[in-house]
């Protein structure tokens, strides 16, 4: 880390730098206590100094963070910002994340134009169609693929068993293991494999959280898992974890001696 007499162009302090990002002096400490983020210089005096590049790197921390990873995954998962190719990266992997809320955005902003019209046509209200636009506005769309694709009874299910707090934790959990899974699936790990099977005995015991025990559940959201042909970034997601976790599951449960899928 180069020192300075004194604070030079380009450089700033740990209070600049938190005030520029909106994150707190404190988390910006802690990131650099964690190794996850520390500053390129520090002046004689021992103040740490920030530059532009660290605060691009902090807006990638920013980023996987909101997205439910672990200090400990993020640090893996950031990119370097070295060469001209690690930053092309980096632009790429935020393109994609724009591009998916501008699709999941439109969406939202067509099932609201529809319910408008139903609503002039028919001269009443389906608030329950309202209320789950609201519902996945103030989720920030992150979750409307998964959730315009339930059925009216396993939407009362999730209403009646989650509040806003507890299925943003669900899904920051479910979206988790699903990139878990990817990673394992592009890494080349075998579905038979001990790491595999123990991401997917994760995935099971959420699926089992999410029913409350009741497997009659299975089979709709079996349907709703199901995808011929992805035609939004979220389904191209799913179909990416449906073909790793259908064989490691059929593993999961032989070696469990059951398959609830099987049922009835």
């Amino acid at each position: 880390m180069a020192k300075h007499r004194s604070i030079p162009p380009g450089f700033m302090t740990v209070g600049e730098a938190a005030k520029k990002t909106g994150v707190t002096v404190r988390t910006l400490q802690y990131y650099d206590r964690e190794g996850l983020l520390s500053p390129s210089a520090e002046s004689e005096g021992g103040r740490r100094l920030y530059t532009d590049k660290d605060l691009v790197m902090l807006h990638q921390i920013i980023s996987l963070k909101s997205l439910g990873f672990s200090l400990d995954d993020i640090k893996h998962r950031l990119t370097s910002l070295e060469t001209p190719t690690d930053v092309a990266a980096a632009l790429t992997e935020q393109a994609d994340g724009i591009r998916e809320k501008i699709e999941q955005l439109t969406a939202s902003l067509t099932a609201i134009e529809q319910l408008k019209e139903e609503v002039l046509q028919m001269q009443t209200v389906n608030f329950r169609k309202y209320a789950d636009i609201i519902v996945n506005l103030h989720m920030k769309n992150d979750s409307y693929y998964l959730i315009k694709r339930f059925d009216d009874d396993t939407l009362d299910h999730i209403r009646n068993r989650f509040d806003k707090e507890s299925g943003l934790d669900f899904m920051d959990r479910f979206n988790r293991l699903s990139d878990k899974l990817i990673e394992l699936q592009k890494a080349g790990v075998s579905p038979e494999s001990e790491e595999c099977q123990r991401v997917v005995k994760e995935y099971w015991e959420l699926i089992t959280e999410f029913t409350g025990g009741d497997m009659s559940m299975l089979p709709k959201l079996m349907e709703v898992g199901h995808i011929d042909t992805a035609a939004n970034a979220w389904e191209e997601r799913q179909k990416m974890v449906n073909a790793y976790l259908e064989p490691a599951l059929q593993v999961y449960f032989s070696r469990l001696g059951e398959n609830p899928f099987a049922a009835g």
